[in-house]
């Protein structure tokens, strides 16, 4: 377990972090995110990775992405093989008339891209996706894993 030492008291008195990485599992690992070389401009930056939620219940790991304005039709979620969801989509470019006149352009366009690894305990092929008013919900059940019998080993004297 990861300490933070308290510098206000006791050296021997620590402080548990539970925001410390280490030993535990992080779906985002061994990703790089995209770089505005590769499929983003940085005019896009704002919707370059969408935020994220994800939790877990008894039956599912639950993923939430905000994507405001964008159709189901224009988001595309996927799993590859090595247990990776996917998560990609492109928001255009409102389409401009001769006759109008732009005062200010703020909202992002572009492609975007979030890839996440998930549990050993996901059932790959039972993965649902839903969207409702510009939330993508992907639900991927869990794999039942038993627990080992743990047998007691009588030590001899």
């Amino acid at each position: 377990m990861a300490l933070i030492p308290n510098f206000f008291s006791n050296s021997r008195d620590n402080v548990f972090d539970p925001f410390s990485s280490f030993g535990l599992w992080d779906p985002f690992r061994d990703f790089q995110f995209p770089s505005s070389s590769s499929i983003l401009s940085l005019d896009n930056s704002a919707f370059v990775n969408p935020r994220i939620d994800w939790k877990e219940t008894t039956e599912a790991h639950v993923f939430k992405a905000d994507l405001p304005g964008l159709k189901k039709e224009e988001v595309k979620v996927e799993i590859e093989d090595d247990r990776v969801l996917q998560i990609s989509g492109e928001r255009n470019v409102e389409k401009e008339d001769k006759n109008d006149t732009w005062h200010r352009v703020e909202r992002s366009s572009g492609k975007f891209l979030r890839r996440l690894r998930l549990p050993e305990n996901a059932k790959m092929d039972q993965v649902k996706a839903s969207m409702e008013n510009g939330v993508l919900t992907v639900t991927v059940p869990k794999v039942e894993v038993k627990k080992s019998d743990v047998k007691t080993i009588d030590i001899s004297g």
